[in-house]
């Protein structure tokens, strides 16, 4: 294991990513310190203030002690004279590891960087790779799980599993387990490796909600989300499973039979007939509500973080299945 510093800043948009490196430096402080030998401030908690109060904190332990602070991207530049006075002169065999989830204006202040780099530690940004770039990324990160990857095997990565790049991470994890260290990663195994389990789990989430099954979609939703989905690329795969099932239950009433309309359908003869018989089982009127509950949800989570998000969604996705 490397060297640990006195200090870390992690920052960046990528949450996920910052999330991760957050829960190995605490396992790695639990293992290495004990529970006496860390210290994790984080909500209200989490202030410039609070933070140079735990490091100037006596100590009895004889162990490295950690000090985890999440939220620094709260803090503003005129509120970290104490801190940096502090930092200044770093506790012996103290860590102390900054955690700055960004977005818009929300950031890790200048003088926090400056800090960190002169107290001698890292500083490291974890950003959302741009679409265009992420084979370059997917390439980089299998080298470093021991993969070599071919020209193409990357951007079939991409292509299969889709942005979002701690699925994409987790995928390269599993191709490594699966092939072992130094090991060609071609396209030709990634068609027998990679699965695209997210996209199966997507349609059967949005299945159960035409089936109006409240507890699978519940469960589905929140097991795709632990993933990384984002919310947005569900609302649009639940939307669209709904607005087909309403298109069905429209030619169903007109006048067309079951058989017709399963041959029309671009899906497996089996989920064809699922699809169908689930539809049969509602009504126009309630896949039309259930599109404007879905609607209602999508201007709410622009407004909300995380957290109510979900809340949210959960509250409508058991609406949807309720609706008659």
């Amino acid at each position: 294991m490397a060297a640990l510093k006195s200090a870390y800043l992690v920052h960046g948009d990528d949450h996920g990513r910052i999330a991760e490196r957050r829960a190995r430096l605490r396992a790695l402080a639990e293992a290495t310190s004990g529970a006496a030998g860390f210290e994790v401030l984080e909500g209200d908690a989490a202030t410039p203030q609070n933070a140079a109060a735990a490091l100037s904190a006596m100590t009895l332990t004889t162990e490295r002690r950690f000090v985890i602070v999440d939220g620094a991207e709260r803090w503003k530049d005129p509120d970290l004279d104490e801190l940096e006075a502090v930092m200044s002169a770093m506790p012996p065999a103290t860590t102390v590891a900054f955690f700055a989830r960004e977005d818009g204006r929300a950031k890790a202040p200048p003088r926090l960087h400056a800090a960190v780099r002169q107290a001698g530690g890292d500083v490291a940004a974890e950003l959302t790779v741009k679409p265009w770039e992420l084979p370059k990324w997917v390439a980089a990160r299998a080298r470093e799980l021991g993969l070599e990857p071919d020209a193409g095997a990357a951007k079939a990565l991409v292509a299969r599993v889709g942005e979002r790049q701690q699925r994409l991470l987790r995928e390269l994890e599993k191709l490594a387990l699966a092939l072992g260290p130094g090991a060609q990663l071609t396209t030709d195994e990634l068609d027998d490796l990679a699965a695209a389990s997210s996209e199966r789990k997507s349609w059967t989430l949005a299945d159960a909600l035409v089936a109006r099954d409240g507890r699978a979609a519940t469960r589905v939703y929140l097991e795709l989300r632990t993933r990384g989905e984002r919310l947005t690329g569900l609302l649009f795969q639940m939307a669209r499973r709904v607005r087909d099932a309403l298109d069905v239950a429209e030619r169903l009433e007109q006048g067309e039979s079951a058989a017709q309309v399963r041959r029309g359908l671009r899906m497996p003869p089996k989920a064809a007939e699922k699809f169908v018989a689930d539809v049969q089982r509602t009504d126009r009127d309630a896949l039309r509500r259930a599109l404007e509950h879905l609607a209602d949800l999508e201007l709410d989570s622009r407004q909300l973080r995380e957290g109510p998000q979900d809340t949210s969604a959960l509250r409508t996705l058991l609406r949807v299945a309720a609706a008659r």
